[in-house]
């Protein structure tokens, strides 16, 4: 697990005005509550901002990680925008904080994100996947599905921390490539944690971290049909795809969100369930 350094009390984000993007609160993380096209038009505009950004896709397992990692609820409550990547997130936004947004998928975020890049010349630079051969089908599917994508490079990761001396020439590459976002795809926290690191070390505008989307997008593990997302059955599919990893983010997770989400409405107890930490745009 990578280091966990207490951010400073004025991250790199507060200096540039977030366009008051709406924020509510869910177990203590600020989420925010868009939809996906104003989401992905705000990434692209960061990309060409002075400021540095980061953007955590969060899904009901990474809130339960949040209480269960204190640093991990700092750093998504500092970043440019926490997405909800998870129906439960999109359903108490909308019911219940009274938010115009829908589902930000990680995955979706990311192919948006690519599709609108291309037409601004942005360079992506994807550090994750488990190997070189899955790194190549995503590379060769993304060229297939936009031809005139700019990959600025990959790094593929040990399965451990990294080295002092790996660490600095992770970041010279980056620095080196001139990409305009870095694609994090190691899973939730070991890839906030490593947005938390590298953010200070990195020129790049824009740091996002996006789970799964690498292998969904390699085609090396199938997503679930959109049916089964809408109606809020992802999970169900996925464990049914890989029970012995997820069978405990799933049959304890679950119930435990569930439990968690109804002591915080009855005891408004970090905040208010749903409760609007900033107002919309006006």
């Amino acid at each position: 697990m990578y280091n966990c350094k207490p951010m400073s009390k004025e991250p790199e984000n507060k200096s540039n005005p977030q366009n008051s993007i709406p924020r509510f609160s869910v177990l203590g993380v600020q989420l925010s509550g868009l939809k996906i096209e104003d989401a992905v038009r705000r990434i692209v505009d960061a990309t060409s901002s002075e400021q540095k950004h980061y953007v955590c896709v969060f899904a009901v397992d990474s809130l339960l990680k949040s209480i269960d990692h204190p640093n991990l609820l700092e750093i998504a409550n500092n970043s440019y925008m926490t997405l909800c990547d998870g129906m439960p997130l999109v359903w108490i936004g909308k019911k219940i904080a009274k938010l115009d947004m829908n589902r930000c998928y990680g995955p979706d975020v990311m192919i948006k994100t690519i599709e609108m890049g291309c037409k601004a010349n942005i360079k992506h630079f994807f550090y994750g996947c488990d190997c070189e051969d899955t790194y190549r089908k995503l590379e060769a599917n993304l060229k297939t599905k936009f031809p005139d994508i700019k990959i600025a490079g990959h790094y593929i990761p040990p399965f451990r921390d990294l080295t002092a001396q790996e660490v600095d020439y992770v970041a010279q590459q980056i620095n080196d490539s001139g990409a305009d976002c870095v694609w994090v795809g190691i899973g939730t926290p070991r890839q906030d944690f490593w947005i938390q690191q590298f953010r200070p070390l990195i020129s790049t505008p824009v740091l996002l971290s996006v789970g799964a989307a690498f292998i969904f997008h390699a085609g090396t593990v199938p997503q679930a049909p959109r049916w089964m997302m809408r109606c809020g059955l992802e999970w169900l599919f996925r464990l049914m795809a890989e029970p012995h990893r997820l069978w405990r983010r799933y049959i304890i997770g679950n119930p435990r969100f569930i439990w968690l989400i109804i002591k915080q409405y009855i005891t408004k107890k970090p905040a208010p369930l749903g409760k609007v930490l900033k107002n919309t745009e006006s």
